[in-house]
């Protein structure tokens, strides 16, 4: 059964009461899942902030929130926010679905990268790939930097992922639209899967939110600014790009 798709390019605020607001402002109508970027509950702040003080059980005001927009309406809906880990200081960076389909996801690769130190700030999860079932369609879930790492998208295909839902608020720079355009694509073509990419907009991030199909044909792409996105989700589809591409199955290891 299809599944249609919605992508909210959406700049998340400081303020954590202003993005509950926004997500029941965003969601559109009629889609079966609705993807926000990473750190959806609450923006990062400057580079090295001290992000603790926002960190929230999943059940707290963000979740409860999500949950009651799924609920009213009759959608699923994945956002990313930072939750309480067992060091106060340093929370998890947390993807939560609810809906329909409910899910959990801590971001495992953390962006000590391009002058950054993530890992100064957050916990990384451990290495749990998460697959949840929504219409008919198993979805895979990835943040981020996460999709630098084509072993961890592999091991959500292997344990029967058909698309890729990479929420991210990927920091703009010199190569990086560039770098996420590429990213995202090679992770469809390679793992022959759909990809949902929500990012945050311009200036800081990148924009360009994507949705990606199995044999790595661009089927909605953002600018840089705020909007929205929407493409249908086949499981036909990936069956038969998988015929007619059996890499997979062709692999040797």
């Amino acid at each position: 059964m299809p599944l249609s798709v919605a992508v909210i390019q959406h700049a998340s605020d400081l303020d954590p009461a202003h993005n509950r607001v926004a997500l029941s402002e965003l969601t559109p109508p009629g889609a079966d899942l609705v993807v926000f970027p990473e750190a959806a509950a609450r923006d990062f702040g400057s580079p090295g902030s001290d992000v603790s003080e926002y960190a929230e059980d999943v059940n707290g005001p963000f979740g409860t929130t999500l949950s009651a927009v799924a609920a009213e309406r009759g959608t699923t809906l994945l956002a990313g926010m930072f939750e309480r880990s067992p060091d106060p200081e340093r929370p998890f960076n947390t993807l939560l679905m609810r809906g329909a389909a409910r899910a959990t996801y801590r971001k495992i690769h953390l962006y000590d990268s391009f002058g950054y130190r993530e890992s100064d700030r957050l916990v990384g999860g451990d290495w749990e790939p998460v697959v949840v079932e929504l219409g008919g369609l198993r979805l895979g879930l990835m943040t981020c930097y996460d999709l630098r790492f084509p072993e961890l998208a592999r091991d959500l295909v292997a344990a029967g992922a058909d698309a890729l839902v990479v929420p991210a608020a990927w920091v703009a720079g010199e190569r990086k639209v560039d770098h996420w355009r590429t990213l995202v694509r090679a992770r469809a073509i390679e793992n022959v899967c759909y990809v949902v990419a929500a990012a945050q907009p311009a200036p800081r991030y990148t924009g360009h939110s994507m949705i990606v199909d199995p044999l790595g044909d661009v089927l909605a792409e953002a600018g840089d600014g705020e909007e929205g996105i929407t493409a249908t989700l086949d499981p036909e589809v990936v069956a038969s790009a998988r015929e007619t591409n059996p890499s997979l199955a062709n692999r040797r290891r």
